[in-house]
């Protein structure tokens, strides 16, 4: 029996084979790859797979690896030293942190768009990390815009109906991205 990776794989596969349809919005052109929290080092070990099965397709692969942003982030802030002593004086930060995020992958996407941009799977890993820092929804809604391919989400959580919950949080929220599960 296959495992929910395999699965997952199998079910991206059959998605990113079908064309790209040019006139989709930024959210419809958006894939969530929905596994569960504790396959995280699973999905992370086949990545390349995912790779493989876009480019064995004709489109090509930019992966975006969000996992030390929060950290590298931090290491570079001023004040630092004041919130590793005093963690509740970063929370009014957060914001902060979640723009610097989004202008640094927009920056990431628009260098990687010389060539046929259109034909493109920017993939998002890491998305865990950003649970009670910032809104994974935010950063796709960010994203999905500057991205004229695919925007492949690796997503640890689950979906049910339209709302999406990241880590299998209570809260979540509706989107209208092709969800793929495992």
């Amino acid at each position: 029996m296959a495992d929910r990776i395999s699965n997952l794989l199998k079910e991206y596969e059959s998605h990113i084979s079908l064309s790209w349809p040019v006139v989709a919005s930024g959210e419809e052109r958006s894939i969530f790859a929905i596994y569960k929290p504790e396959d995280e080092l699973k999905l992370r070990a086949r990545v390349e797979a995912f790779e493989q099965a876009t480019t064995w397709h004709g489109y090509q692969w930019l992966l975006l690896d969000i996992t030390h942003s929060f950290e590298k982030w931090l290491t570079e802030q001023d004040y630092a030293e004041a919130y590793y002593e005093n963690p509740e004086y970063l929370e009014a930060n957060y914001e902060f942190f979640a723009e610097d995020l989004v202008k640094e992958l927009r920056q990431k996407i628009q260098a990687n768009n010389e060539s046929d941009a259109s034909k493109t799977a920017v993939a998002l890993l890491g998305c865990g990390t950003l649970f009670g820092i910032t809104s994974v929804s935010d950063l796709v809604r960010q994203l999905a815009d500057v991205i004229q391919g695919r925007l492949l989400v690796f997503f640890p959580g689950e979906k049910d109906g339209n709302t999406y919950r990241l880590l299998d949080a209570k809260n979540g929220w509706g989107y209208l991205a092709t969800a793929l599960k495992g």
